[in-house]
């Protein structure tokens, strides 16, 4: 199992010549990147592309979003099943901007983290804090009740197969990054959390970071104790410089 894992979620951001560009240089450099899980989440138009072009490699894909109903008049949707044909094995659910832009509750938020193992695939559940909640001192009993959802409906077992990204709403897109020493607390938090319920689990269970990380901050975050990754939103749609947080994940 690679200690660490770095998430690319390009969000809607691509092309075909884009996709093209980035998987091929990520393709170049990836070898170097030892004892690291690589991921990219592409929009769903080009996972097909992402597929062909990632075949044979040790890069995994997800997708960053998913129905949580296997099939039917779900207009607009894509099931689990739909993007399984197309080698995917992680899956975002709860990501801040689901949550704020699409109203996903936490009920749905757990419909899908439980149609993800369903199917044998990994979800990776984001949770985080607004600027407001931080301020008023919320940040623990937000992010602990948004996984408590999870655990009242999947239980504490179910995070020997999923990933926690905690990602502070406020440092997603805004170029403000928690320092090493916020992360690291909210982190260890998480980890007790999932401890006082599951213990096993929460010894092996992988907990990302995420919130406008780049090559330059990332070093510091992943020395932490409880960081085990991250997931990279803007920095990931350049080959150079998701590698460079791959090598500082290795």
């Amino acid at each position: 199992m690679a200690h660490m894992i770095v998430a690319g979620n390009w969000k809607m951001n691509a092309s075909k010549d884009a996709v093209a560009e980035l998987l091929n240089g990520l393709k170049q450099g990836a070898a170097a990147v030892k004892n690291v899980k690589m991921v990219v989440f592409p929009p769903f138009p080009y996972l097909a592309q992402a597929q062909l072009e990632l075949s044979g490699t040790d890069i995994h894909i997800g997708v960053q979003n998913v129905c949580a109903a296997g099939e039917g008049a779900y207009t607009g949707e894509v099931s689990l099943a739909m993007a399984k044909e197309f080698g995917v094995s992680y899956v975002l659910v709860g990501h801040s901007e689901r949550r704020a832009l699409y109203a996903e509750d936490d009920a749905q938020v757990a419909a899908k983290y439980v149609a993800t193992q369903l199917v044998h695939m990994t979800p990776i559940l984001c949770v985080g804090e607004t600027l407001e909640q931080r301020e008023k001192g919320q940040t623990l009993s937000v992010v602990t009740g948004q996984i408590q959802a999870v655990i009242n409906v999947a239980g504490g077992a179910s995070f020997a197969n999923a990933v926690i990204a905690y990602e502070p709403v406020w440092a997603i897109g805004t170029g403000l990054t928690a320092s090493p020493s916020q992360a690291q607390e909210v982190h260890h938090a998480i980890r007790a959390h999932v401890a006082s319920i599951a213990p096993k689990q929460a010894c092996s269970l992988k907990i990302l970071y995420g919130g406008s990380v780049t090559a330059a901050s990332a070093e510091e975050l992943f020395a932490q104790a409880d960081i085990d990754g991250g997931l990279v939103g803007g920095a990931s749609l350049q080959a150079d410089s998701f590698l460079a947080i791959g090598q500082a994940a290795k």
